[in-house]
């Protein structure tokens, strides 16, 4: 693989992984309540214990977003 090639693979998993992020984000965002009524009807959790989780798998997704698509992308822009 040369870095053109590489650098293609990685935009497209940024923007892909950057557009479900953001999808995600605004849904917990602009409807907290409709999302916690949904997941609450197949994982029985206190209101207080879903937001824990939610945010933190939030937190966690966007950290490996930036470790495993964003940095690699911007790497291979600037070495190319």
């Amino acid at each position: 693989m040369d870095v053109c090639l590489m650098t293609e693979f990685f935009l497209w998993c940024t923007l892909i992984d950057g557009a479900l992020l953001l999808w995600w984000t605004l849904w917990l965002m602009l409807a907290p309540q409709q999302v916690y009524r949904i997941q609450s009807r197949f994982f029985p959790l206190s209101r207080q214990r879903f937001d824990e989780l939610m945010y933190g798998f939030l937190g966690f997704f966007k950290i490996l977003f930036i470790v495993f698509n964003l940095v690699p992308y911007l790497v291979l822009v600037i070495i190319g």
